[in-house]
């Protein structure tokens, strides 16, 4: 596009995407990196959460999280799931929509090895989004699991990230007179070649 310069500017929109969360990381005050992840359950009523993106890949973005959760259970059964970042000191955000695969190598060990030890053991105590009767009851579970697994325990089975490969992104800054610049980045397939559009505000 002929007007796609400055914060737009560039061929690889992870490259764009990692640029924009660098500044952001310099003027958002908590969670930088928090993004609204959307999801859809078995009767297509969608869910939206926020989490923590953790990586932006050369294709793709990954967040971690409990696979018994209600987020990993819907995306396990669409295969697909959408978010937003939203930072308000930069009054830009990204959308980005796309395939969902795992992420339980490696790559999700050295991930979980970097989180500080309460919040691997908090990861093998709680099981995510179920009913729970009291904190009193988690706790205790904490303090079991602590007791089980030491001060070095390995990443829980049931415990891994997601990859967000996608077919969209979406570029959007705040304009002047709300005429905000947005473009638009598709492909049909994950190994497709991008379409760049520009859209109305």
């Amino acid at each position: 596009m002929s007007d796609r310069s400055g914060i737009f500017a560039g061929d690889d929109p992870f490259a764009i995407a990692r640029a924009w969360l660098a500044e952001a990381e310099a003027t958002e005050i908590n969670d930088p990196n928090a993004i609204a992840l959307s999801t859809v359950d078995a009767n297509g009523l969608p869910n939206a959460r926020m989490v923590l993106l953790k990586e932006i890949e050369a294709q793709a973005f990954v967040f971690y999280t409990n696979y018994g959760s209600a987020k990993a259970q819907e995306i396990e059964q669409a295969g697909k799931a959408a978010f937003v970042m939203h930072w308000k000191s930069l009054r830009r955000q990204i959308r980005v929509r796309g395939l969902v695969e795992r992420e339980e190598g490696p790559k999700a060990d050295e991930y979980y090895a970097s989180r500080s030890l309460k919040s691997r053991l908090g990861a093998w105590a709680s099981e995510q989004s179920q009913p729970l009767s009291s904190r009193a009851a988690l706790m205790a579970e904490v303090a079991k699991v602590t007791a089980k697994h030491g001060p070095n325990p390995s990443r829980p089975p049931f415990w891994g990230g997601f990859r967000i490969n996608p077919l969209e992104i979406e570029f959007w800054a705040d304009g002047a007179f709300r005429l905000h610049d947005r473009f638009r980045w598709t492909r049909v397939g994950v190994k497709g070649e991008w379409e760049i559009a520009r859209l109305n505000p």
